[in-house]
């Protein structure tokens, strides 16, 4: 019952945002959008645990089968896309880095991606992909001669160097600083990218990763075990009622 309201709030927050944001965004990234992310997880979740509950208050064992099913399958894709990623490691750092260009080209396009990017950048200390260079490939930070945006050669605000005692944020601190080399730069802002730190963040917590791919997996695999035991005493039950039945009916003669 509580993940069929989480599965439900997370539907109507996602369409919320997404309804809220069609006329901000037209030209939304939606390969990244966390609205489309919170609507189809939702539905997900809520199909799954409808199947789950049903399936084991009324012995339903089709439903408790495509429950089982269902969590088998989402066990698989985690199981696989873990060791894709760690045997095709260059090929996941060139998708990450298509993302990330992706994400930079659209940041003035949609609000929650342009959250989303500052947040990242000033978490992890960077600016941009691999160098505060890339913000050339937004149209509005793009340092081409014939650029008239008036951010034109400039960084977002996220990739400043912060101060503990700064109360109010400079929102114009990154003005103009792709026209400097990196050791000018570097005085005012973050010049790393962001894919080599969140790989080195990865490297570091990989024991924290491990535990909660581990966390997600023992639900899981334990709601398949369970399942299946059900469908088997469903089955039981049903063998034994027609034997009796049979049997009953064989006295008769």
């Amino acid at each position: 019952m509580v993940f069929w309201v989480i599965s439900m709030a997370m539907v109507a927050v996602g369409v919320y945002a997404r309804l809220m944001k069609h006329a901000e965004a037209a030209m939304a990234c939606l390969a990244v959008d966390p609205a489309i992310l919170l609507i189809v997880v939702g539905i997900l979740m809520f199909f799954i645990t409808f199947c789950g509950c049903i399936g084991s208050l009324r012995e339903n064992i089709c439903l408790l089968q495509t429950f089982s099913i269902c969590l088998t399958v989402i066990f698989l894709l985690q199981l696989a896309s873990g060791v894709l990623g760690f045997v095709f490691s260059d090929k996941a750092r060139g998708k990450v880095s298509e993302i990330v260009n992706n994400a930079i080209v659209h940041y003035r396009d949609d609000l929650d991606l342009q959250n989303l990017i500052d947040f990242g950048q000033k978490e992890f200390s960077c600016c941009g992909g691999v160098s505060y260079k890339d913000w050339s490939q937004n149209l509005y930070f793009n340092c081409t001669a014939h650029n008239p945006s008036w951010e034109r050669c400039s960084v977002p605000y996220s990739c400043c160097l912060q101060t503990d005692d700064q109360s109010v944020i400079n929102t114009m601190c990154g003005q103009g600083m792709q026209a400097f080399n990196y050791l000018e730069a570097s005085e005012f802002i973050y010049t790393n990218g962001c894919i080599d730190k969140l790989v080195n963040w990865i490297h570091s917590n990989l024991f924290l990763l491990g535990g909660v791919a581990l966390g997600l997996a023992i639900p899981q695999l334990v709601g398949i075990l369970l399942s299946q035991v059900l469908v088997n005493q469903i089955r039981d039950q049903i063998k034994l009622l027609l034997y009796n039945q049979q049997h009953r009916a064989d006295l008769w003669y």
